[in-house]
Formats: structure tokens, sequence, C-alpha cells
């Protein structure tokens, strides 16, 4: 499989989105005309420099407004194409889109276009160039591949072919199955993206919006499957018009789009094994089982104070690793690990971060396999000494800079506490508060990154996300998503900062950098959690008691029931699959947070709806910013 992506997909000058595109493992490269055009050396300069990073130009884009002119305009395209014709030639590029016109002078009709194109194709053919067609969703009279490939069959020229693009036709609904009856090798190259479903002006919508297969709304598996159905064998290319990535770091995306199309023919692969494209063989997407364990870096002060926190939810200090200063907290199913090393990677989180969940550990399957997936999909490996008597732990680096440890039952692995940690009795035991399992883990970054998150764990794990949710802080929104699998086993909450401002940008300014902000606990009973809480000393948030006014207006709730809410600081939600209830503990730090919830019935939420209030009542409870820290 040759990958490729156009240079306008990537923010920088010619220079910096081709090293970017080289580095992140593309095998050839979209030149952009007006890349080309701004940046200041020649042709052959960028030839050279194309050949120096490893790659090969895939393709000239876009020549505009030829087909169906009335002359002299229809003669003066053609001089124009002579003319990139020789561009090409210089650039050392045999391939050149030009998309249906958009012209108001063009002419309509089938076999007007087809004898333009051959033309071309004639044009063409004496400097061994080939030229693709392309519709265009908003083109004058083609916007449709189906007659798109109509006037490329009427041309009738080896050297003219189409080329697919997946927006332009999942955009306007077109059935993608109908490629299937284009004969592979006229087509002469495949185009990308994805894009989120948005009811607006289609040119508008993808010049700003697309973005990488796997991070939008569209099926672009079901557009590439019927590609790969025909027995195309060609370059699989990304062609990305995104406000974001203009503007994000070059590398980033150029990484996150190789994901991208290496996740996205995984997927074709499974569903269209006799496929001609030669696609890497990856382990299957990984089922997650659990949250075996969220592991804190801290020092030695600041972990008696977590320890303080966790031991007023009802956790007990239950093990001690035998050669590490590193401590083990249970309750239910849930393991929290502080780590007080004064070296690796749990001191530089510390030193970077402050105290902070700088690492998650989860249940799989097989987990060497889950980190062969992981590899294959560009992740970054984790690992650091292992001394005797420990394991080690199959680990990648996530996109915030923490870790991800995988462990299975398979291997030695799940037995991880027993070979490493001592079983000690907490000298200052709480009460069971009744936390049973991780419901939920809560990662801040800031807005831009999210699309880089949401395509990272897609790609790895059977997951899929929810509909971007906009929460209101008092200070600005927060644009929040879910990753989550059928089962709930994983579940992660994406929130992503637009403002500094917010209580998440905060979090971000305070701790440098993406994170998780908050542990979600689950409970069967919250009321008895609340009274096992109170019990234990923990403070919870106080919630404005003009919230549960208006609950009760708005959902009807009973007076003892509503008291029992008000009592405790419960959250309320409900919908037609059943109730949610959440709590909150008062702040740790600078806008870390612990949660508990239940859920009843089959409630698939995450209390969205109470989100402002919770939100307005923890930046109530901020130490403010004229205060010094304790």
């Amino acid at each position: 499989m040759k990958t490729s992506i156009a240079t306008v997909s990537i923010s920088g000058d010619l220079r910096e989105k081709l090293e970017a595109i080289a580095a992140a493992g593309f095998d050839g490269v979209e030149i952009f005309e007006n890349d080309f055009l701004a940046y200041d050396r020649s042709p052959r300069d960028v030839a050279a420099m194309v050949a120096d990073l490893g790659l090969t130009i895939t393709l000239f884009q876009p020549f505009r407004d030829l087909e169906g002119l009335p002359e002299p305009q229809r003669s003066q395209a053609f001089e124009r194409a002579e003319r990139k014709f020789d561009l090409m030639g210089e650039l050392g590029t045999e391939l050149m889109l030009v998309c249906s016109s958009v012209s108001p002078l063009a002419l309509g009709g089938i076999d007007r276009a087809a004898a333009d194109l051959r033309e071309l194709g004639e044009r063409a053919a004496r400097r061994n160039l080939r030229v693709g067609y392309e519709a265009l969703a908003w083109g004058r009279h083609v916007n449709d591949h189906r007659d798109a490939w109509e006037i490329v069959r009427r041309a009738d020229h080896a050297n003219i072919g189409i080329i697919l693009d997946s927006f332009h036709t999942l955009a306007r609904g077109i059935d993608p199955d109908s490629i299937r009856s284009i004969p592979g090798d006229r087509i002469f190259i495949v185009q990308l993206a994805d894009a989120p479903r948005i009811d607006m002006d289609l040119l508008y919508w993808s010049r700003h919006f697309r973005n990488m297969p796997g991070e939008g709304d569209l099926d672009v598996t079901g557009f590439m499957r019927a590609v790969a159905a025909t027995g195309y064998d060609g370059p699989v290319s990304l062609e990305i018009f995104n406000d974001q990535f203009r503007s994000g770091s070059p590398r980033t995306i150029a990484a996150d789009g190789h994901r991208s199309l290496v996740y996205l023919m995984d997927q074709v692969r499974h569903s269209e094994p006799d496929i001609a494209l030669d696609v890497p063989l990856l382990p299957p997407r990984v089922d997650v089982r659990g949250v075996a364990f969220v592991e804190f870096a801290a020092d030695e002060a600041e972990a008696l104070a977590l320890a303080g926190h966790l031991r007023r939810l009802g956790f007990r200090l239950t093990g001690r690793h035998r050669t590490k200063a590193v401590e083990r907290f249970t309750q239910g199913d849930i393991n929290v690990v502080i780590n007080t090393e004064r070296e690796g990677l749990a001191h530089s989180a510390y030193l970077t971060h402050g105290t902070s969940a700088y690492a998650l550990g989860l249940m799989v399957d097989d987990a060497a396999a889950t980190v062969d997936r992981a590899r294959a999909l560009g992740a970054q490996m984790f690992s650091q000494r292992v001394g005797p008597d420990q394991l080690s732990i199959p680990a990648i680096r996530g996109i915030g800079g923490g870790v991800i440890y995988f462990l299975d039952e398979k291997s030695p692995l799940g037995r991880v506490w027993d070979v490493e940690f001592d079983s000690v009795d907490d000298p200052a035991p709480s009460r069971d508060a009744g936390l049973r399992r991780v419901d939920h883990v809560a990662q801040t970054m800031n807005y831009e990154e999210m699309l880089t998150w949401i395509l990272f764990y897609r790609s790895i794990f059977v997951a899929e996300k929810s509909p971007m949710v906009d929460v209101v802080d008092p200070s600005g929104l927060v644009r929040s998503q879910v990753i989550e699998n059928a089962s709930g086993s994983l579940r992660l909450t994406l929130n992503g900062a637009e403002s500094h401002r917010t209580l998440a940008g905060h979090f971000i300014a305070e701790t440098f950098g993406s994170s998780i902000q908050h542990l979600a606990f689950a409970s069967d009973d919250i009321f008895a959690t609340a009274d096992a809480l109170r019990s234990n000393g923990m403070k919870t948030l106080e919630i404005s008691p003009n919230y549960y006014s208006d609950l009760q207006a708005r959902l009807g709730i009973g007076a003892d029931m509503l008291e029992r809410l008000r009592a405790a600081n419960i959250l309320y939600d409900r919908d037609a699959g059943g109730e949610f209830f959440q709590l909150y503990s008062t702040n740790v730090g600078e806008g870390f947070f612990f949660e508990v919830v239940q859920r009843a019935g089959e409630y698939r939420g995450y209390g969205a709806v109470n989100a402002p209030f919770r939100i307005a009542a923890q930046k109530r409870s901020l130490t403010p910013a004229s205060m010094p820290r304790q």
C-alpha cells in the first residue's frame, strides 16, 4: 500500500510540510499548487528535496475550469494546461488533477466534456503524463463521480482516468457502491477525507471542516471498500482542508494522517479480504476488559495528602512495592497507585505537572498483541529499567505524554500485585464506601488536540465516539466527546478546552499540559456511599440550592427524594433508558477531582446537563489567584 497526503493538509512552508510528511512515514505527497507557488525554490530544487526525503510526488493539483468552455476561453485553458505540464516535468511528477468546472462560462454536456478531456489526454500523452478527472461536489455541471466516470469512459483515452474523493461522494449522499462498477485501472488516485456531519454549504464544509478518516462521521470505510473491490492498487492519499490543522503542528497532523490510513485500510482488509492493495497485517482492535489501575505521581508530602483523600473515599492501603516507593490503595475492583520514586518517568511527570494521574493500566485479552497493534499505528513505545522480581509490563505513551500499561490474564501480568507488591494492613483504615469499579476516566486537553486523541483511541481499541457535546462553563465552552465500548468497560470522556478561563483550561495551564482531570467511580447505592463518605470525613462539593429547586420543577421529583439529593449534594439526571446520580469531591490541587456515580437501568450518558452547575461550584471553591498556595 502506497500512502500519500496533500501538502494542503498540514501547516508550514513547503519544506516544513515535506519534512513532516516524510517523518510520519508516508510514501508520497500531492503537491498543492499554492504551496509550491509560495515557496522560493525552483521546481528542480523541490524535486530534489522530495527525493532526498524518500518521497515521490503522486499528484500535482488542482487544475481548474478546463472542460466545456467556449472560445477563446477554451484555447486559453489548454495553453494553461501546457504550462502546468512544463512545471510537472521539472517537478518529476506524471499525474495532474483536473477538477470539474465551476466557471459560469462552462457549457454542459457529457460529450463536450469528454471531447475536451480526450484532447487533453493527447497533449499529456506526448509528454508521458496522465490526467485524472474529479467531480467536485459543487461542480457547475458535474458534481457526481458517476457522471465523471461516464465522461472519462467516453473520452476513451489511456492517459485520462478518474480521481475519486470520499468527501465529494459522501457529502452529497451518493451511494459509494456505485464505484464498484468502475475498472480499477481507470482510477488514477484515491483521495480520502472524513468530516463531522454539519448542515451547511458544501464548499464551505469542504474547505474548513474536513478531517482524517476515523475522526468524523462519514462512511469513509464503506467508500474505500467499494474502491478496493474494483481491483485498484494505486496510492491511497489524504486531502484535508481544516482550519485547526492549518494552524497545528505539522508533524502531529501528519502522524495522525498516516495513522488514519493504516487504521482505515486495516478495516477495509477485514471486510474486503481479496483486495489488490497490499495492506499491512495488524492484530485486531483491542477489546478493553476494564481499568486495571490508575497511577499517580507525587512527592512524599503530597502523597500523604492524596492518600488522605483516598481514605476518605473509602480506599485502604493494601500493598507496598517491594523495591520502589509505590503504594497500592484498593476498593472493590479499583486499584489506585501512588508513586513517589525519585527517578524514572513518574518523577519526571511530577516535576513537570505536579501531583497527577500520569499512567493508566488497562486489562486486555493479549497485552503483547495490543502493543503490536499500537506500534503499527505509530504509537510511541514506553519501557524503563526492570529490576529483580519485577514484570516488564507492555506500555505505550499516550497522546498527552502519559503512559498506558496493558495487563492480561493469560500471562504473569495478571498477577502483578502478587509478584511485585507485599500485602499490608492499613494503619488508618476507613469505612468502605461501596465503590465498585472505575466508571470512566476524564481527560482534558486543548480543543485542537481532541481529534488526535479520538483517532488514537479508536484506532487501537474496540470503541466508538459519541456525538460532541458543548459543556457550558461560566467562562466559556468546553467541547466534550466520549470514547466508549458497548459493554461500558472502557469509558473515556475527552474534554477540549478553548479558553484558559474555563475550569478545564485552568487545569491545563496549572498542570502544564493535557492529562487526566478526574476519575469517576461507580457505586450501586450512591446514598449509602454518601453516608460512608460523610462518616469518613469527606467533604463533597456543595451544589447551589437553586439547582434543586429547578430539578423539582423540571423533572417533577418527589419532595422526599429531592431532600435526599439536596442533603448529600447529589446531582440527578434521567432519560428514556434510566437514571443517573453524581456526587463530587472538592478540588484536589488545581482542578483535579473525584466523582462517584450510580447508573440505574440503561442510562448511557454522563450527566452533561448537570455540568454547568458542577463547574460553577468547583470554580467557587478554587483558591483565589491572589492567595498563595499552601
